[in-house]
């Protein structure tokens, strides 16, 4: 809510205080509150500022700023709505990210909020008149684009305005014809037929005809006669020019501008961009080509923040920008994923709940000083599944292509060297259902891992109905995992030939657990139904307080309990311990009075963790959707979704940023030729539907709750041709990281680039999508697992042959071939590598991957 001050406009008196949006004009000089009724509703003339206030799922409010201007709107007004913004934000803490919009090229975020769409009135905002009748109906005809969100121009009435790509609107009196262009979508009829429905309620109260008309398709349809009749008669509409729009931009190139308080700009050296160029007391303009940022540091005053906006305003007027350049304004601690994205190694902020870092380190005190504290509930612990979890497992140990049988028997023993295949096949309303698994060890070899994905394929085809297949690596398995296996051992090492062959041939320590050999094991786990223990360096440094520890030597064996560690935790050791082995006769020790044998052991005393590990922040959900451009994927996020979004002809990615879902439509067109199989028995693509549902006619649609999913994994050209059973016709896409929100460059198109997607089942938490509409209930769940995805790359370069950079450009006259061209920058020497990026290859395989895909697009590599 908006703190108030004596010198703050009263019109914001409690803004901010509810969720949903506020919205003021400027007349006559001062803010004006625009009713509810109103919302939607702009005038041409006038300046608006749109306040859109919503609660994050940690509870905190945030705020998103908006100034629209009219295309009329006067420069004074304009300058208001642009200076009322900055005040407005900094009566809600200067947090809010400002936004400009102008007339005709609003953001995608604007129109999300005015659904389906805004018409502008031409004339003036008035608080004090009516809306006024005219005897004679104004006939209007519009543009509509979008598929998301609608944006609506009017056009002038005549036949030169309709074109073979748009999707047009007449409205006259007593019907509405919708014109579609025979090179426009589906998704944009069916989002044109949204826009129809709401002229229809607001402007004829629900009593008109509608019609629709098909380019090129008007004989014997009177609907078509009357349309262009009104035209003068039918004439043929010309061949549009070859379009240019799907052309994938160059990489643009940004600049970073200090301005001064007097206004004016002064350029930073050229170079990598990173945060520490910024500084809190000075405002900065980073120009972006089709986006601006305003960056303004929170030491820095109003008047500063004002002359830094109109400075920006003005660079725009005098480069001759257009208008469809973005102009966003960020203080201090607002940035936004797309902003951060231009930098480099932007550093991640943790927001944990003070109630929830309160009452760890309270807990922490007392248990430190002896006192018994009552374990407090951990939210993060969802048992709830929706599924049967006694289903049957079969596990499989992946070496060279083989599969090697694991016997299910408690507990179950992996090691972190080698990859794992589990199938749980379990009853689900009422059929048989299949989940795939592909676990891959922190230490496997990619060999392994490769062939882990591709033996898991060939089982998910060699079983019938729908299975799911999800790939998941050591240290990121979702609760789903560990309560399908129950009672889970890892050890260090492997036992596959891929691993023996590799320590071998380095001549590396072999880890491998034997009963001979000193090992530390942490206990975790919620219940005797889901229980690990995970063995871990022998070191002091491997403790931590919150959980217990079994440390186990060629004489003695000893249980540590850690001081912040629960009562269920203490019963799970006890379990674990005799699951392992129960000859073994620990020795009870608590932290705080260790033996000296004990630190003796670990190598002596060391440093460790002893305080209550905090929850992590919550992030808000993210959707986008999934779209190939001349072969490049891109992301476009949606805003304000709601299940109308998930369009039969799309492939959505919901991001929950600790899991990723994966909707494909019935009628989508994925890129890959391993091709997803059917989600949905769908009849009719969206916009029949809604011309249905629009015109009162209902139809059967039959559904399906389930599909047979698919992997799409990511390998180099030359580690593919080395392993077996990979099917060589199937196209990868590129790895998706765990900043997959901050890696997405703007709320435009972006580069999709992340670690490999694959798709399981619905678990705990998940969003439930229903089946109106014809709409597939399940989504697939990604797991992420980006750190431990980051394979060297560096050290598989090593065996390919150097070119020259001018062979291994995109646009090269002379190219190289039968290179891996996603990774054109892996084929240069090590020598021009480090001339031509300013860091070595080991530096450049660890940085996020959009940012490598950004440098590498710099360098016309990409």
């Amino acid at each position: 809510m908006a703190h108030f001050k004596d010198d703050l406009d009263p019109a914001f008196r409690g803004a901010g205080a509810s969720p949903g949006l506020e919205i003021w004009c400027v007349e006559n000089l001062r803010l004006v509150l625009v009713p509810k009724s109103s919302h939607g509703k702009f005038f041409s003339g006038s300046a608006y500022l749109v306040l859109h206030t919503f609660f994050l799922r940690s509870g905190s409010a945030w705020h998103e700023i908006h100034y629209w201007i009219g295309r009329d709107a006067k420069k004074v007004d304009s300058i208001l709505a642009s200076d009322k913004a900055l005040e407005l934000d900094l009566a809600l803490g200067s947090q809010a990210v400002q936004y400009r919009e102008v007339q005709g090229e609003e953001t995608q975020k604007f129109l999300s909020y005015f659904k389906p769409c805004i018409i502008p009135v031409e004339g003036v905002f008035s608080s004090g008149q009516a809306d006024l009748e005219t005897s004679t109906y104004q006939v209007s005809l519009f543009t509509c684009k979008g598929d998301r969100v609608a944006h609506i121009k009017e056009v002038p009435f005549t036949r030169s305005s309709l074109n073979h790509n748009d999707v047009f609107i007449l409205d006259t009196a007593f019907k509405i014809f919708l014109f579609s262009g025979c090179n426009s979508s589906s998704q944009e009829r069916a989002k044109a037929l949204e826009v129809v429905q709401y002229i229809k309620e607001t402007k004829h109260s629900g009593k008109c005809d509608i019609a629709t008309i098909e380019d090129g398709k008007f004989v014997a349809d009177p609907d078509a006669g009357e349309f262009w009749s009104l035209f003068g008669g039918y004439a043929p509409i010309p061949k549009d020019l070859p379009c240019n729009s799907l052309q994938l931009p160059e990489c643009p190139a940004t600049k970073l501008f200090w301005i001064t308080t007097q206004g004016k700009m002064c350029e930073n050296a050229p170079g990598m961009l990173v945060k520490e160029m910024l500084s809190s007391d000075k405002c900065y303009m980073l120009d972006c080509e089709a986006e601006i940022f305003v960056w303004m540091g929170r030491s820095t005053s109003m008047t500063e923040r004002k002359a830094s906006i109109s400075a920006t305003e003005d660079f725009v007027r005098a480069q001759g920008k257009s208008t469809e350049i973005k102009l966003t304004f960020l203080t201090e601690g607002s940035e936004t994923a797309s902003f951060k994205s231009y930098f480099g190694d932007w550093p991640e902020k943790a927001e944990p709940k003070l109630y929830e870092e309160g009452r760890g380190k309270v807990a922490a005190i007392f248990k430190q000083q002896g006192y018994d504290v009552k374990e407090l509930p951990d939210d993060n612990e969802e048992a709830n599944l929706f599924m049967d979890i006694c289903g049957e497992r079969k596990v499989w140990r992946v070496d060279s292509g083989n599969l090697n049988v694991v016997p299910v028997v408690e507990p179950m023993k992996f090691y972190s060297g080698d990859c794992y295949i589990v199938q749980y096949t379990y009853l689900s309303g009422g059929r048989e259902e299949n989940l795939f698994y592909a676990w891959l060890g922190q230490k496997s070899l990619m060999d392994d891992r490769v062939q882990a994905i591709s033996c898991m394929n060939d089982l998910v085809n060699s079983v019938k109905g729908d299975p799911a297949m999800a790939q998941i690596v050591e240290g990121r398995e979702p609760l789903q995992f560990f309560f399908i296996l129950k009672i889970l051992v890892i050890f260090k090492g492997g036992k596959s030939t891929g691993y023996k062959t590799f320590i071998a041939e380095n001549d590396n320590a072999d880890e491998t657990y034997h009963d001979s050999k000193t090992a530390l094991f942490r206990v975790e786990g919620t219940s005797s139904y889901n229980m690990q223990a995970i063995q871990v360096d022998e070191v002091a440094s491997s403790l931590n307080s919150s959980y217990c520890f079994i440390l186990k030597t060629e004489t003695s064996t000893y249980t540590w309990i850690g001081n912040l560690s629960s009562v269920r935790d203490h019963d799970l050791l006890d379990r674990m311990l005799d699951l392992i082995n129960p000859t073994w006769q620990a020795v009870l020790v608590r932290e705080g009075s260790e033996p000296d044998s004990f630190w003796t052991t670990l190598g002596g005393k060391a440093e460790y963790t002893r305080e209550k590990k905090i929850k992590e922040f919550i992030e808000d959900p993210n959707l986008y959707v999934l779209a190939s451009l001349e072969g490049d994927l891109k992301v476009k996020e949606i805003f304000n979704y709601s299940q109308d979004d998930l369009t039969t002809e799309d492939v959505l990615i919901l991001d929950c940023h600790s899991d990723i879902y994966v909707w494909v439509g019935r009628h989508s067109s994925v890129n890959s030729k391993h091709q997803a199989l059917t989600l949905g028995l769908m009849l009719g693509n969206s916009f029949e539907r809604k011309l249905a549902l629009l015109k009162g006619k209902t139809e059967k649609l039959g559904i399906r709750t389930s599909w047979k999913a698919y992997s799409m994994e990511t390998v180099s050209k030359d580690l593919k041709s080395q392993t077996n059973g990979v099917n060589d016709s199937k196209r990868s896409l590129s790895p998706m990281s765990t900043d997959f929100s901050s890696s997405l460059r703007s709320s435009d198109f972006r580069r999709f680039s992340s670690p490999p997607p694959v798709k399981k089942n619905l678990s705990a938490g998940s969003p439930n999508l229903d089946n109106n509409n014809g709409f597939v209930s399940k989504v697939s769940n990604l797991t992420r697992s980006a750190e431990s995805l980051q394979l060297n790359e560096a050290e598989c370069d090593v065996h390919l042959v150097a070119h020259p950079y001018d062979r291994l450009v995109v646009q090269s006259n002379n190219p190289v071939a039968d290179i891996d061209i996603t990774r054109r920058e892996a084929y240069l020497s090590n020598e021009e590598f480090q001339e031509r990026f300013g860091m070595s290859k080991q530096n450049f395989y660890q940085l996020p991957k959009w940012r490598q895909n950004k440098l590498k697009m710099s360098l016309h590599l990409f």
